[in-house]
């Protein structure tokens, strides 16, 4: 039963949680070995009392009940170390196995039958071999069905165990691709911080410092492979721009044109701020009366649209072979794109002919969860 969870009003409802059958091997198989066997019993009683047989014949198929579970509780033994051997040893044995096993229940089976339900008369030909090929039948499907259950569960655990490294490896690759984010902006900031104190203007190194300390706690909350809203994507790059306003101070005009429909979407974390980086790179520093950057977010349907565009002089090929130098920007973007969405996404660039450079992100529309109140 799940813990309870406690609503706005004070009530706390239970909620029924059913386990999975075999997420406990164990009891698995104890609860299908005794369900078994058991219905074994009551048919071959039902036949009995059918064909007027009298109070031996349930002695008799209690004996061939305790008999059949406990020879299958032997063989179960030796098939879970036989299922992790070699293939061929594995059922040859288990042939083997079940052979003797089928030997064993149908001596017993012979000797109660004589004892209880048919004191001095031994099955003999057709009646005898019908005996063997019965037990044998029987043993045979239960080891079908031991080895059925067991190999899919031995699947499931293969696939489990797969899917689990798979996405181990899609987030190494996504904290990768992540912190190569921070060196890279804490090069040009921590640079930006020196030039300043060898002017010896102490107090814009100071309050630099102070919003760089901001947004790297604001920044290091976040898992690398997490998952942000676009709200806080904004006021990171507003921290962001803070830094870089003391550097650029009005040759940097950003712009924040976000559809409150999308303040809720998420996104990766850190996805905007290289774009926004290098727009002020490539925009910003080559022109003396520096450039505007606009950044948006809107909902188109089932879609978020991210944009981030500047007035700088965009010569695209130049931008992209810079990127491709760095090791971050683009690449990363396009990168982590992938590693979040596959091929759900949409990444496109655009140089236009006056000048400014325009990138253009789509991902799935999906919402923050909310909170219940405690």
């Amino acid at each position: 039963m799940a813990g309870p969870r406690e609503a706005a009003g004070g009530w706390k409802p239970f909620r029924l949680q059913q386990q999975p059958f075999f997420e406990d091997k164990n009891r698995a198989f104890w609860v299908l070995q005794s369900a078994g066997w058991a219905g074994y019993f009551f048919l071959r009683t039902l036949s009995g009392i059918a064909n007027n047989f009298g109070f031996s014949l349930v002695i008799h198929i209690t004996l061939l009940t305790a008999t059949g579970y406990s020879l299958t509780l032997l063989m179960a033994a030796a098939y879970r170390r036989l299922i992790k051997m070699r293939p061929l040893i594995t059922w040859v044995t288990s042939i083997l196995i079940v052979l003797v096993a089928s030997a064993a229940f149908s001596a017993i089976e012979t000797w109660s039958h004589a004892t209880f339900v048919r004191p001095g008369i031994r099955p003999e030909g057709l009646q005898f071999f019908g005996s063997i090929v019965l037990t044998l039948t029987l043993l045979v499907a239960w080891s079908a069905l031991y080895y059925s259950i067991n190999y899919y569960l031995l699947l499931e655990e293969q696939s489990d165990r797969l899917l689990r490294l798979e996405h181990q490896a899609s987030s190494a690759q996504l904290a990768m691709l992540r912190y190569q984010l921070n060196p890279h902006f804490l090069f040009n900031t921590l640079n930006s911080i020196s030039t300043l104190v060898l002017l010896k203007q102490t107090d814009r190194a100071n309050a630099m410092l102070s919003r760089l300390s901001s947004f790297l706690r604001y920044t290091l909350v976040n898992e690398p492979t997490g998952h942000v809203t676009v709200a806080q994507e904004v006021e990171t790059l507003k921290l962001y721009l803070e830094i870089e306003k003391m550097r650029f101070e009005d040759r940097l005009r950003p712009r924040f044109e976000i559809d409150p429909s999308v303040a809720r979407a998420r996104l990766p974390s850190l996805l905007l701020q290289p774009l926004v980086e290098n727009a002020i790179k490539y925009a910003v520093t080559p022109q003396e009366e520096g450039a505007d950057i606009e950044i948006s977010a809107r909902l188109d349907i089932d879609r978020v649209v991210l944009m981030v565009r500047d007035t700088g002089p965009g010569a695209e090929d130049h931008w992209v072979k810079a990127q491709q130098s760095t090791g971050v920007g683009l690449a990363n973007i396009r990168d982590r794109l992938a590693q979040a969405y596959g091929a759900d996404h949409r990444f496109e660039t655009e140089s236009n002919n006056k000048g400014g450079f325009r990138v253009t992100i789509e991902i799935p529309y999906q919402l923050e969860p909310i909170e219940e109140p405690k």
